[in-house]
């Protein structure tokens, strides 16, 4: 870990110029991200200068992703930035929106066809990204936040096993036998969002419901989150061996998820979900998001000797997929900076300074804007599994989650912090 008295400032948690970095950082991944959204508002995949892709097509789950950070900027008062979720929410009603079955597709195609299936992580997006534009007042996001809460609930969320299913065809006819759990994450990410936005605490109970199923198989298999599970909820240790760079079904584990379930789990335990519980139970969710943290901490960062965090390890911790994706840096900034706020402990504040400069050194593209999206083990440029850019959704959100309130939902912090954080810091449009 570096000697904190020689870190640049920028990269010290709480100090003022680590504060006009995170926001100078926002305001540039905001501009990089404008060019998102087709004519029909859905959003385009962005490639490596921020230019659009059409021909890889227009996801649901990205057009959810941008509209959530743009509403966040219209919450900090960021001009241009309340016309782009404008625009994602038209993509979302429209297109993106099967109005024959229900619920959204996947994607469009380059060549306008339907992307099959109905997925929960699509789901828990159009949820997410709902409940961040109505905080916000973006036209026909109250409406769209109302469907897709009764669709998840209808589909998704199974009230028997406190789960989340993963995938159904198109018609909502026939479930898929796997099971996830990247897609619960997801999923307890959005229902703490709606419990914040609209005071239903039912979704905040479910993501307790979630969240004490993961504890429990993490805890059993040291910390390591089994991903995988066949329809009875049995973990299939060994899925997907032979294609194990899968980008949202990789073999073994995978230490970002590890340290994306620990803010998560952080955040319900701050929040009202222990407003009358035994301090006991607090303490030992708090412990176990300590320990599913320093686990993948342990596994994946600088596990080949190169700075970085390793995509995934097999089941001892040894590296399978030695890349880096950028996502997993974010929740490492993310993560760290809650448990340093949360427990005054320094070692997670000389590991936040540590990844942010790795941030600035190898994953911010300081030609064309945004973060390099995969690296491989020597922090080179590769785009085997996530070519170009595609959105902001993890970037963003480490530019804001290290000054939030860390109970809340991040749309929800950013409108309830006193300041606001616009001011000088978020004069200027996008």
């Amino acid at each position: 870990m570096p000697d904190m008295e020689n870190v640049d400032e920028r990269f010290i948690l709480g100090t003022e110029k680590n504060r006009k970095y995170l926001t100078d950082d926002l305001m540039e991944l905001l501009r990089f991200g404008r060019k998102f959204a087709s004519p029909e508002g859905s959003a385009y995949w962005l490639g490596d200068d921020g230019n659009p892709w059409p021909e890889k097509g227009k996801y649901t789950w990205i057009t959810c992703r941008m509209t959530h950070v743009y509403s966040i900027g219209a919450l900090l008062g960021i001009g241009g930035c309340r016309e782009l979720a404008e625009a994602g929410i038209r993509g979302l009603t429209g297109e993106l929106h099967d109005e024959k079955y229900g619920g959204w597709y996947t994607g469009i195609r380059g060549d306008g066809s339907v992307m099959p299936e109905k997925q929960c992580y699509t789901h828990a997006f159009v949820v997410l990204a709902a409940s961040s534009a109505s905080l916000a007042g973006i036209t026909g996001s109250r409406e769209l936040l109302t469907e897709a809460e009764k669709v998840f609930d209808r589909y998704f969320y199974d009230e028997k096993t406190g789960l989340a299913v993963d995938t159904w065809d198109t018609q909502f006819t026939r479930p898929d036998p796997y099971r996830g759990l990247n897609v619960n994450m997801h999923t307890v990410e959005a229902f703490l969002a709606v419990a914040d936005v609209t005071g239903d605490e039912k979704y905040r109970s479910r993501a307790g419901r979630i969240i004490e199923h993961v504890i429990k198989w993490a805890g059993a298999n040291n910390w390591r989150i089994p991903e995988h599970y066949r329809e009875d909820w049995t973990a299939d240790l060994e899925y997907n061996r032979e294609n194990p760079r899968d980008p949202f079904k990789p073999y073994g584990a995978t230490p970002g998820h590890g340290i994306e379930w620990a803010r998560l789990v952080t955040q319900w335990t701050l929040s009202d979900a222990f407003a009358k519980s035994d301090a006991v139970v607090k303490d030992y969710c708090l412990d176990s998001a300590e320990h599913l943290f320093a686990r993948a901490v342990g596994d994946g960062w600088t596990a080949d000797g190169a700075p970085g965090f390793v995509y995934t390890t097999d089941w001892n911790g040894k590296s399978v997929v030695h890349d880096r994706m950028h996502w997993t840096l974010a929740e490492a900034i993310n993560t760290s900076s809650v448990l340093a706020r949360v427990t005054g402990r320094e070692k997670y504040r000389r590991l936040y300074s540590e990844f942010l400069q790795y941030l600035e050194e190898d994953v911010r593209d300081h030609q064309y804007g945004s973060w390099f999206h995969q690296l491989d083990q020597n922090n080179r440029l590769i785009g085997t599994v996530w070519p170009g850019k595609s959105d902001l959704y993890h970037a963003v959100q480490s530019c804001l989650i290290p000054l939030m309130d860390p109970s809340r939902s991040i749309a929800v912090a950013v409108c309830e912090s006193e300041s606001k954080m616009a001011g000088s810091l978020y004069s200027k449009a996008v």
